[in-house]
């Protein structure tokens, strides 16, 4: 991955650029509207610039500076170059011909965050797969790719992986239910190697799984995989992620963020606790049956 990703990513950038623009319209005591009104755009879009939500032009960040009263300066060729680093090609735009664009802002949301916390029913999460699993998931959602296509997007993910061994990388919380380790995807010979990589991972310092037994019958998040993301700044609020076949859903409003995170906590408090899960993962490993076996999925790309 390209420095720049490492020290942040583009979306930190954007949030601290938005921040900025933000603050100094205030101190002009200037609206969203009145703001607007000289680059075209309209309210909600200079919401969405200063909350990072939107790429940023630097002729319309030229034009709000000068509206702001930033003369040629230190301050202004800084906000300038970031205007220009937050337009730089991510670190996957090499994979642009494989990536579906509803995937995209989860990539760019996912380098920024802080910490990452999901359930899963189905699938391994995607930064925790081994390359023969992700290759088996993948199959299953996009079965008449051809093997270059499939290669691609399973080199992708495992690209993604670094994420997790970066030192300002997030920490990656998840809740697997039982049923994610005893379906065969790929056949149970690659879900051995799969369960055996996730044993390697609970020493991770930043990963802490724990599995949703079969014998906790139903629990808080019955509905389905999410994931919540936090990030380290103040500007941007937690975003729900939850993803459908051929699309993704988004949440940042509070109320429905609120809803997921209660349930991530009580899932959190059902589950078998972090300390148990590489006996509990030993023992799902020494019972499953030996065999190559098969499995199908949702077909999703499983993130």
């Amino acid at each position: 991955m390209p420095v720049g990703d490492e020290a942040g990513g583009v979306t930190v950038r954007r949030i601290q650029l938005g921040a900025r623009l933000r603050a100094l319209r205030l101190a002009k005591g200037l609206s969203r509207e009145q703001a607007g009104f000289p680059i075209r755009a309209s309210e909600s879009k200079i919401s969405r610039m200063e909350l990072g939500r939107v790429g940023l032009k630097e002729r319309d960040v030229s034009d709000l500076l000068s509206l702001y009263g930033v003369p040629d300066g230190d301050e202004r060729r800084r906000l300038l170059a970031l205007t220009h680093e937050t337009n730089a090609p991510r670190w996957w735009h090499s994979y642009t011909d494989v990536l579906d664009n509803w995937f995209l802002n989860y990539l760019d949301l996912e380098q920024a965050a802080e910490l990452i916390r999901t359930y899963e029913v189905q699938f391994v999460p995607g930064l925790l797969q081994t390359d023969a699993y992700a290759r088996a998931v993948i199959e299953l959602g996009f079965s008449n790719a051809q093997p270059g296509e499939i290669d691609r997007r399973a080199r992708l993910r495992m690209d993604r992986k670094r994420l997790l061994g970066r030192p300002d990388g997030p920490r990656l919380w998840a809740v697997l239910d039982e049923a994610v380790l005893r379906r065969p995807i790929g056949g149970y010979e690659v879900l051995r190697a799969q369960i055996e990589a996730l044993i390697e991972s609970c020493a991770a310092p930043s990963v802490r799984l724990q599995v949703m037994p079969f014998s906790a019958g139903g629990h808080a998040a019955a509905g389905g995989a999410f994931s919540v993301l936090r990030f380290g700044h103040e500007e941007l609020p937690d975003v729900v992620y939850i993803e459908h076949l051929t699309s993704a859903v988004y949440l940042d409003k509070r109320d429905d963020v609120d809803k997921y995170a209660v349930a991530l906590g009580k899932l959190f408090i059902e589950a078998d606790p972090p300390e148990r899960t590489p006996e509990t993962l030993r023992a799902i490993l020494d019972d499953l049956p030996v065999g190559s076996g098969s499995g199908r999925g949702r077909g999703a790309s499983g993130a």
